[in-house]
């Protein structure tokens, strides 16, 4: 009778060799699968929303069509109005607040913020000014950028 080889084998061999084997298979797998990747989330059924844009150096991005600010504004007001009248609350004068609202909204650089908010953005305009200086640029002006984004909060382009 023939002698019989024994191999021995141990489990990371095996582990090896099994990866060995099927590494190509799966590098070629994926490489096929480019468009595959692409199509994920799209569809007949997929909703696709257009991105928000982005903020540019440019400068602010152009302000809101005032029917339009208007129109959102009274939409919300209306919702406030019918949560605060289902609570039993007092209901609130939707149109007095909408001129209260959009007269704010429109003296622009005027608009009053309250002292919160400017310390914020000095504490962060001071931060960024000894970023600035450890990079070895110049400092900006504190008020000037408290100013610069005030307004970009409030939309309103210089």
């Amino acid at each position: 009778m023939a002698p019989v080889a024994s191999i021995a084998v141990d489990s990371g061999t095996v582990l090896i060799l099994i990866t060995l084997a099927v590494l190509p298979i799966a590098a070629f797998s994926f490489a096929r699968s480019g468009g595959a990747w692409r199509q994920i989330g799209k569809g007949p059924l997929s909703i696709e929303q257009e991105l928000p844009p982005r903020l540019t150096a440019d400068g602010p991005e152009p302000p809101v069509d005032r029917r339009v600010q208007e129109a959102e504004a009274r939409q919300m007001l209306e919702a406030k109005a019918d949560r605060r009248r289902r609570r039993g609350e007092p209901p609130i004068d939707v149109e007095a607040e909408l001129r209260r609202l959009l007269d704010g909204a429109a003296s622009g650089a005027e608009a009053r913020h309250d002292a919160e908010l400017r310390a914020e953005i000095r504490r962060l305009a001071i931060a960024r000014n000894e970023r600035r200086v450890r990079r070895g640029e110049a400092p900006l002006d504190v008020e000037a950028e408290i100013e610069r984004e005030l307004q970009n909060l409030v939309g309103s382009g210089p």
